[in-house]
């Protein structure tokens, strides 16, 4: 499975946990549903972080799976040895293809958001 494919059924996860649904195991690979897990185990530090990035929004404010997209992005910055700008290049591929609408609004908003995220995380 490509790196992108185990991102966007980790996202996936997050999203259906974000509106209370639940998933059957079985239809994942073990190692998507740890890395949705470890999420889960940070979501609070992850969600701190956004918060405070956050410019003239509140995070319960933002698209559920925009949401879930940047928390995985925040995870593999905070957590993980990946580089910061693949993270992000590969969140922001996410929602260019999971909620950007025809006038890149998504796109730009969590481009910029990601981007104070990584600024701050560097400090």
């Amino acid at each position: 499975m490509k790196r992108s494919e185990f991102r966007e059924y980790v996202v996936t996860l997050l999203y259906t946990n974000s509106i209370g649904g639940d998933f059957e195991k079985a239809d994942y690979e073990q190692e998507i549903i740890d890395r949705y897990l470890e999420v889960l185990s940070h979501v609070e530090e992850i969600n701190k972080v956004i918060s405070s990035n956050l410019i003239g929004y509140t995070i319960d404010r933002l698209n559920l799976v925009d949401l879930g997209i940047i928390q995985h992005c925040v995870y593999e910055m905070m957590f993980t040895d990946l580089p910061f700008e693949i993270a992000m290049n590969e969140a922001i591929n996410l929602t260019k293809k999971l909620s950007n609408l025809d006038d890149d609004a998504a796109k730009r908003f969590n481009n910029k958001l990601l981007d104070n995220i990584k600024r701050s995380l560097i400090k």
